[in-house]
């Protein structure tokens, strides 16, 4: 995942997200890092201490009360306009900055009282910044099109850093209000964020786990990281203990689950119908002016190739050597478990990925050796430090940061390839592009990442050692298309449901969502088919995605992986060509709207193609197991 973690901006947007697939990790590592390793982050490098970092917001706190002073300045001339919008542009780099720095300490120890309080201030801080600053919009649009593009052409430094800003800001007239409203909207940020902030405080450290055990007599506490280590079982009473467990206890709480989406989708709704959008998708996707038949191409394509996800289920039937139904707690298990199943150190990890991304090029490979000889990364789990993964890139003026939770299997040094590629694509914009145009869109932030972990996966299934790790990395291969593609879709579709719904009258609840969801899930895995039987508490498995609180994010992995593909496969083929294009479109950041980025790069996700080379390539997949377990 990549997070830009500051307040919803008018330069530098956030994008928190979660990781491509949340990385299970036990509360402690199995085994201390080396002693030498950079393998804990050093927050130094945004501020020394604590004290600093109050005495910047404290600063900035001071300088953002006073941004209102510039309005009614822009239309004066050029000079005005570009004052007011560097001053503005300057607050917001600092309270991104102070943003970070609190969310990586609060994510450091979840526990931590004094950290959440700082990380509150920092919330606060940065809806103080759009509060103030909500004036801009509405004043630039009163100016008009054609008075600002003759400034832009009278003073080139105001075009060189806030062109593609002051386009959208135009561009989004229609849906921008009185700056008094605009004011209102800012203040109603901080309690808008909080349906997802009470779900991850929820679902991260308040939720009674249940305890199980296991068929060896193990005790496991069932929390989030805990389910994601022990579905993958290869023993199938534990999987469904596993399972019948962990979704048993979030039945318990569908009620206030419930409760937490619905307030999250009213809120989704409530901006979208605000600013004058036809629905809450059109609303999410006019930031990034994507076309909505992006959305409804992924799903339609998706819909088509589900015989190639259902053949991938009978084939992961055959080879766990399940007689009877295949269950949904059967869908984590490796399919090609081995008794010597590869382990990965941290250090391992840097060496693996810097050998697969050689095709990246030199340049890429020394500014990722500069970054693992930092300390830039959070990299095994601890008691109290947040699940998963992400990458905090919201210091432009610094490094990003990587918070991750190794714990050595290849799950683990495929997240870490991912996070690096979030990282070097934050090193590569931050380079070539000024801060407004620094930060890039998601919708191309996972294809960064992603094509990174196709890359490698290419690279382990060529050097494998024998038959059984070629067999081993391909079915990993196969999982990741499952979790990034078709789960993604799954979850996108079901977003989109529940926002439709919302719009449309019905009211929400756990048990609606939890019907709505099984629809879709039943629908994806074929049970109408004999393919997988869904039980019904693991329809609850909604309430867990914290994707589903930032609103219409995940159908990004799947545009993403698609995209990937088709970037990996054309600089296998292509060689520097594509990947000139590829490091192009990273380089770019956020100077262009995303889409067309992506299409000057070589691929058009508003059309099949790219969909269906996905799936030629899961195909390829399944026919080279095929192929050598006949030859095995």
């Amino acid at each position: 995942m990549v997070s830009r973690l500051s307040s919803v901006s008018l330069f530098r947007c956030l994008v928190a997200a979660a990781c491509l697939a949340l990385v299970g990790a036990p509360a402690l590592p199995a085994a201390p890092p080396p002693a030498n390793a950079a393998t804990d982050w050093d927050l130094t490098d945004l501020y020394p201490n604590t004290a600093t970092w109050t005495e910047a917001l404290e600063h900035t706190r001071s300088v953002a009360q006073h941004l209102d002073s510039y309005r009614g300045t822009l239309g004066q001339n050029a000079a005005a306009l570009f004052t007011a919008l560097d001053a503005v542009s300057a607050v917001r780099k600092d309270s991104s900055r102070i943003a970070m720095y609190a969310q990586l300490q609060s994510d450091s120890d979840l526990l931590d009282a004094a950290a959440r309080n700082r990380l509150q201030q920092a919330q606060v801080l940065g809806t103080l910044v759009d509060e103030r600053s909500a004036w801009i919009a509405p004043e630039i649009i009163a100016i008009g099109a054609e008075r600002v593009q003759a400034m832009e052409t009278e003073l080139p430094e105001l075009a060189q850093r806030f062109d593609h800003f002051l386009d959208n800001t135009l561009r989004a007239a229609p849906h921008t209000l009185s700056p008094e409203l605009e004011a209102i909207l800012a203040q109603a940020g901080t309690i808008l964020q909080q349906p997802g902030t009470t779900h991850g405080l929820l679902s991260d450290g308040e939720l009674p786990f249940p305890t199980v055990t296991l068929s060896t007599g193990t005790k496991v506490r069932l929390d989030e990281p805990a389910y994601e280590k022990y579905r993958t079982s290869a023993v199938r009473a534990d999987r469904q203990r596993v399972f019948d467990a962990f979704w048993g206890l979030h039945k318990s709480f569908e009620g206030t689950l419930g409760n937490l989406q619905a307030e999250q989708v009213m809120g989704d709704v409530f901006s979208a119908r605000t600013r004058h959008f036809d629905n809450s998708i059109q609303a999410a996707l006019f930031a990034d002016n994507l076309p909505e038949s992006v959305y409804r191409t992924l799903v339609s394509e998706t819909h088509a190739a589900l015989p190639t996800l259902h053949r991938y289920l009978r084939l992961r039937k055959r080879l766990l050597g399940i007689s009877g139904p295949l269950e949904y707690f059967d869908g984590y298990a490796p399919l090609f478990a081995s008794s010597a199943e590869p382990k990965f150190s941290v250090q391992a990890a840097q060496r693996l990925t810097l050998a697969a991304l050689e095709p990246l090029g030199d340049a890429y490979l020394e500014q990722l050796r500069q970054g693992f000889a930092g300390h830039w990364m959070s990299a095994y789990p601890r008691q109290g430090k947040t699940s998963g993964g992400y990458t905090a890139t919201d210091a432009y003026d610094a490094h990003p940061y990587l918070l991750l939770n190794h714990t050595g299997e290849y799950e683990s040094l495929s997240a870490f390839a991912h996070e690096w590629g979030h990282a070097m694509h934050t090193v590569m914009a931050d380079r070539a592009q000024p801060f407004e145009k620094s930060d890039y869109s998601l919708f191309i932030a996972e294809t960064a990442a992603i094509t990174n972990e196709l890359l490698l996966n290419d690279y382990m299934v060529a050097h494998a050692k024998d038959q059984n790790e070629k067999l081993y990395y391909l079915g990993q291969a196969l999982e990741s298309i499952r979790t990034t593609y078709f789960r993604q879709v799954q979850f996108a579709e079901f977003e989109l449901a529940m926002h439709e719904a919302f719009e449309q009258g019905q009211a929400l609840s756990g048990d609606s969502l939890s019907q709505m969801y099984c629809t879709i899930l039943k629908k994806y895995y074929g049970e109408a088919e004999g393919i997988m039987t869904i039980r019904p508490n693991y329809c609850l498995e909604w309430s867990y995605v914290s994707h589903f609180y930032e609103d219409f994010y995940v159908f990004k992995y799947a545009t993403s992986i698609a995209g990937a593909a088709y970037f990996a496969e054309a600089i296998h083929s292509e060689g520097p060509a594509a990947r000139d294009r590829f490091l192009a479109m990273l380089r770019a950041g956020g100077s262009d709207y995303p889409y067309p980025l992506y299409v000057q790069a070589g691929a058009d996700l508003a059309t099949p193609g790219p969909y269906r080379a996905l799936m030629a390539r899961m195909n390829r997949l399944m026919d080279e197991i095929e192929q050598l377990q006949r030859t095995h």
